[in-house]
C-alpha cells in the first residue's frame, strides 16, 4: 500500500530505555497520520461510486451510469474522474521534495504540523466544493499534507521509539492506514443512504477528525533528540532523550547520536553518494520495491474497489459493503504480518504472496471473461461471492506481504549517510507510480477488460522472480552489519561491495568484523 515507511534503527546496539507516556503519544500521533492517508485512499472510491457526487462534479459519467446499454468495463472511464484520485498522490510527490528539506531544518515535528494544516484546509476545500476546482485544489492540499505526513511521521517515530519495538512501529504505520481505508469504506457504507444529496460531504469532511488529531499531536510532542543534535542543540535533544526513554543512564546513546551526526553531516552530497557504485543494489531494491508494490495492482482495487464491484454487477449498496469486507480483511491481514515478519522473514511472506496473489487474479480474469460482457447488467451472485472472496485472497496476501514489506525492506537496507536520501526517492518513486496507476486504471480497466487482472498478475509473476533471484534476507541483522552479513554474501550484488570506497564514509558494515551465513538469494 501507499503510505509511509519507518527508517530503521540507526545502529544495532540495544540501549536501555522504557516504554514512556511520551513514546506511546507519539504512536498515537503516528496512528493519526496513517489514519489519514489511509482514509484519503479509501474515501474516493467510495465518493465517485455515489450518485449525488457524480451529478454534481461528473455529469458525463453520471449519464453513463444511468444508460443500461452503456459497455459495463467503461461507464466510470473519466479522465476527470481519475485526477480527483490521483491529482493527490502527484501533489504528495511534489510535496516530499520540500518536506525533505522541512524535515532537515525546521525538525520533524513542525514538518508534522505543517501536514495537519494541509490536511485541514484540504478537507475543509473538498467538504465544501462548489465545483470541480474547488474538488480539486483541496485534493491537492491532501496531498501536500501527505508529502509531509509521510516523510516527518515515520522518521519521527523511528527516532523516539526504543529500538526493540522501533521493527514493530512500522507496520503499525501501514496497520494504521489500512485502519483509516476500513473506517473509510464504512462511512462510506453509510453516507450513501442520506437522502437529500450530501452525503459525499460528509464523507470527505469526516477526514477532518484525523487532521485534527495528527495537528493536535504535533502541538503536543516533542522534538527527536536525534533532530534537535542535528540541528545542533545538544543540551535541548540530551534532555528530550532523558525524558523519551525514563532513566538517567542515556549518555552511551547520546553519544552514539552525537557520533552519528558528526559523520552524516561529512557526507555533504546525500544524493550524489546514492548514486555510487556501493549505494546501488539499495538503491535499485528500493526503487524496484516501489514500481512492483503498485503493479500488484493493489491500490487500483482499493482505490475503486466500490466502482469496480459495481462494474461487475454489483448494485451500489452492496458494492461499497463488499468494499468494507476487503477492508476489513487487509487489517486482519497486516495484523499477520507484524506476527511473522520477524519470525518466518522478509523472503518467505513475498514469495508466498507472490503465489496467493498471482493464482488469485487468473481466477478473476476467468471467471470475469466468461460471465461479465460488455453490456451485462448482472454477474449471478454465486460468481460475485467468489470473485469477492478471490479479491480478498489477494488483498490478504498484498498486506502480510507487500504492502508493509515493500517500505519496511527499504529502510532497513540504506547505510546511515544516504539513508535520508534514500527514503526520499523512496517515497518519490512510490508517489509518482502511485499516481501513474490511479490516472490510469479506469481507462485501462475500459480497455483491457477482464484482462486487467491478467496485466497486474503478469506483474506479480515478474516480481516474485525478482525477490527469488536479487532480494536478500534481511530480517534479524543490525544495520551496521548489514554489508558484511547481507551484500558481500549476495552472489550478485557482492560485486558491488568494493572494500575502497574512494575515500567516503561508509557506515553500513565496513567496520564490522563479524560474518554471518548467506541470508539471501
Amino acid at each position: 500500500m501507499v503510505g509511509g515507511g519507518l527508517p530503521a534503527a540507526a545502529g544495532g546496539s540495544e540501549f536501555e530505555a522504557k516504554i514512556t507516556p511520551l513514546v506511546i503519544i507519539s504512536c498515537i500521533t503516528a496512528s493519526t497520520g496513517g489514519l489519514m492517508f489511509g482514509y484519503d485512499v479509501g474515501v474516493s472510491g467510495g465518493v465517485t461510486s455515489m450518485p449525488d457526487f457524480l451529478k454534481k462534479f461528473f455529469p458525463v459519467v453520471y449519464r453513463k451510469t444511468l444508460q443500461g446499454d452503456n459497455n459495463n468495463y467503461c461507464k466510470y472511464d473519466n479522465q476527470g474522474l481519475q485526477l480527483f484520485t490521483s491529482s493527490l498522490y502527484l501533489a504528495g510527490l511534489t510535496a516530499t521534495f520540500f518536506a525533505s528539506y522541512t524535515t532537515r531544518r525546521l525538525g520533524r515535528r513542525l514538518t508534522m504540523l505543517i501536514a495537519g494544516v494541509f490536511f485541514i484546509i484540504g478537507v475543509i476545500l473538498n467538504a465544501a466544493a462548489q465545483d470541480l476546482a474547488m474538488l480539486i485544489i483541496g485534493r491537492i492540499l491532501l496531498g501536500c499534507g501527505v508529502g509531509f505526513a509521510n516523510q516527518a511521521v515515520p522518521l519521527f517515530l523511528s527516532e523516539i521509539a526504543p529500538t526493540r519495538i522501533r521493527g514493530g512501529l512500522n507496520i503499525l504505520f501501514q496497520l494504521n492506514i489500512t485502519i483509516g481505508i476500513l473506517f473509510a469504506n464504512l462511512i462510506n457504507y453509510g453516507t450513501a443512504k442520506i437522502e437529500g444529496g450530501w452525503g459525499w460531504r460528509l464523507s470527505l469532511g469526516l477526514a477532518g477528525i484525523p487532521a485534527g488529531l495528527l495537528t493536535i499531536g504535533a502541538l503536543m510532542v516533542v522534538d527527536t533528540p536525534n533532530s534537535l543534535i542535528e540541528r545542533g542543540k545538544l543540551e535541548e535533544g540530551k534532555a528530550v532523550l532523558r525524558k523519551i526513554r525514563g532513566i538517567d543512564n542515556i549518555e552511551p546513546e547520546f553519544l552514539e547520536l552525537v557520533e552519528a551526526s558528526r559523520i552524516a553531516k561529512q557526507v555533504k552530497h546525500p544524493f550524489r553518494n546514492l548514486l555510487q557504485r556501493r549505494n546501488r543494489p539499495q538503491l535499485i531494491i528500493s526503487i524496484a520495491l516501489q514500481i512492483f508494490q503498485q503493479f500488484t495492482g493493489i491500490n487500483a482495487i482499493m482505490f475503486y474497489a466500490p466502482v469496480l464491484f459495481s462494474t461487475l454487477g454489483f448494485g451500489s449498496d452492496a458494492a461499497l459493503y463488499s468494499a468494507v469486507i476487503t477492508g476489513a480483511v487487509n487489517v486482519l491481514s497486516t495484523i499477520v504480518s507484524i506476527c511473522t515478519v520477524d519470525k518466518l522473514g522478509r523472503r518467505v511472506l513475498l514469495l508466498e504472496a507472490g503465489v496467493q496473489m498471482f493464482l488469485a487474479q487468473v481466477i478473476i480474469a476467468i471467471i470475469l471473461g466468461i460471465k461479465v460482457k460488455d453490456h451485462s447488467d448482472d454477474l449471478h451472485k454465486g460468481f460475485a461471492i467468489f470473485v469477492v472472496i478471490m479479491v480478498c485472497t489477494f488483498v490478504s496476501a498484498f498486506a502480510w506481504s507487500w504492502g508493509p514489506l515493500g517500505w519496511l525492506i527499504p529502510s532497513e537496507t540504506f547505510p546511515l549517510e544516504t539513508r535520508s536520501a534514500g527514503q526520499s526517492v523512496t517515497v518519490c518513486v512510490n508517489l509518482l507510480f502511485t499516481f501513474v496507476i490511479a490516472q490510469a486504471f479506469l481507462s485501462m480497466l475500459c480497455h483491457f477488460k477482464y484482462g486487467i487482472f491478467l496485466f497486474f498478475s503478469s506483474w506479480v509473476f515478474i516480481m516474485s522472480i525478482f525477490v527469488w533471484f536479487l532480494v536478500p534476507e534481511t530480517k534479524n541483522i543490525p544495520i551496521e552489519e548489514m554489508t558484511e552479513r547481507v551484500w558481500k554474501q549476495h552472489w550478485l550484488w557482492k560485486r558491488f561491495m568494493d572494500d575502497n570506497v574512494g575515500g567516503h564514509i561508509a557506515m553500513s558494515g565496513n567496520g564490522a568484523t563479524k560474518n554471518g551465513h548467506v541470508n539471501g538469494a
